[in-house]
C-alpha cells in the first residue's frame, strides 16, 4: 500500500483516490496543497467533501483532522468554495 496510508486520516480508499490525481508521497500532497488536491478529486468523485478537504490538510501538518481549528477549518472552507470545482 502506498507510504500515503502511513499519514494521519489516510487510509487505503483515499490514498487509491490521490493515486488517480497523481499524488503518491507526502511531497506530492504538500507541494499541490489541500483546497487543490480536493479540487481535483472533485473533478471525477462527488463524493470529495469537507471532511475530505479536512483530512487532507491534517495529513499535510502530521495531525488528525479534528486538531485543526475552527477557524482553520472555516479558512479551508472558504478556500475550496471560492476555487474552480468543475
Amino acid at each position: 500500500m502506498s507510504a500515503l496510508t502511513e499519514l494521519p486520516n489516510i487510509g487505503p480508499v483515499l490514498a487509491d483516490k490521490l493515486a488517480a490525481i497523481g499524488v503518491e508521497t507526502h511531497a506530492d500532497l504538500a507541494a499541490l496543497g489541500s483546497v487543490e488536491v480536493v479540487v481535483q478529486i472533485k473533478e471525477e468523485d462527488t463524493s470529495a467533501c469537507y471532511n475530505m478537504l479536512y483530512a487532507i490538510e491534517g495529513a499535510i501538518l502530521g495531525l488528525r483532522w479534528h486538531a485543526i481549528s475552527k477557524a482553520d477549518r472555516a479558512a479551508l472552507k472558504e478556500r475550496f468554495d471560492g476555487a474552480k470545482q468543475y
